[in-house]
């Protein structure tokens, strides 16, 4: 299993917003991750500066460098585009983190 991490950054005053839209997930989405192999996907909110930390568990043999080109998922960004700071293509900036510390 891999775990990831990465930082989006909200825009200001659409804290309530976002979560509102991610409390009711499209089911094909979270299928679509699921079919992807992420495991376990969670995303974290510091409100004092907007910044969202995600990090996912993926199997090993995961295909979600695929999501990307999926209709669902250009979808998703496109209705989570006016809340994020994005990109061209409306996928959210993301800025990977690297591990510097891990205990079991």
């Amino acid at each position: 299993m891999q775990e990831i991490a990465f930082t989006m950054q909200l825009k200001p005053g659409v804290e309530a917003e976002y979560q509102r839209r991610h409390d009711e997930i499209w089911p094909e989405l979270s299928q679509a991750l699921t079919e992807a192999g992420i495991r376990d996907y969670s995303i974290f909110l510091d409100r004092s500066s907007g910044t969202l930390f995600a990090v996912q568990k993926r199997e090993d043999n995961h295909t979600a460098d695929q999501l990307p080109g999926r209709a669902i998922m250009k979808k998703w960004w496109a209705y989570m585009a006016d809340l994020m700071d994005t990109n061209a293509d409306n996928s959210p900036v993301a800025k990977p983190l690297e591990r510097v510390f891990h205990m079991e």
